[in-house]
């Protein structure tokens, strides 16, 4: 498979990379600084671009591909609306090259949760839902993006992330959330992005990742 990666540099990105050299498939990575991509560059080709806002820039790096994952967002509290103004731009230079597959990185709190979560889950996301909502009210705006757009699209909504290893064995629920599911390391969701890749069901849809 032919796949270009947004948001290389960062940890689900970088595993992203990591495992879909690993199973064989052809890499294209877009990046600010080649520099940063901590993986062998003679296995990856690298798109170096200054900036993501404009689309025309992006097109030669989606030409061609069978799917696009982006790991894009914000890395702090202040969003500042990185995860939409950024996915609006991959969105337009996919549309201007008939690429249609997109999977993106999201969060729980902006699907559906469990009608029965534990107690305990709930207050805490009430707690993380108040000290991130600039983040999570950015990544809803992308996920509106998503459903206004043309492509076929899939958005991956994690809890919190670990720096855990590669386990595949995690739980994932269409248009929902694992119940109970606090965590997941950033290389399974990496994984879990890769396999959802070609999955029909996941099409225009959010899908929870969680242990």
């Amino acid at each position: 498979m032919r796949i270009t990666v947004f948001g290389a540099t960062g940890g689900v990105g970088q595993e992203i990379v990591r495992q879909a050299v690993a199973a064989g498939h052809e890499v294209t990575a877009v990046v600010r600084d080649p520099a940063r991509l901590p993986v062998l560059l003679s296995d990856v080709q690298v798109h170096a671009a200054a900036g993501l806002d404009d689309p025309e820039a992006l097109r030669e790096a989606v030409a061609g591909r069978d799917a696009v994952l982006s790991a894009l967002g914000s890395r702090g509290r202040k969003a500042d609306g990185v995860a939409e103004r950024l996915t609006r731009s991959v969105l337009a230079a996919m549309e201007a090259e008939g690429v249609r597959r997109l999977l993106v990185v999201s969060a729980a709190p902006i699907g559906p949760r469990p009608a029965d979560d534990p107690l305990v889950d709930r207050m805490v996301r009430k707690v993380v839902g108040a000290v991130l909502k600039e983040v999570y009210a950015d990544l809803t705006r992308m996920e509106a993006a998503l459903a206004g757009s043309a492509t076929d699209w899939t958005s991956v909504r994690p809890p919190k992330l670990t720096n855990g290893p590669l386990t595949g064995k995690y739980r994932t629920v269409i248009d929902g959330s694992p119940r109970g599911g606090r965590t997941i390391s950033r290389a399974d969701v990496a994984h879990a992005m890769l396999a959802l890749t070609d999955d029909p069901a996941a099409v225009k849809q959010g899908v929870g990742v969680a242990y």
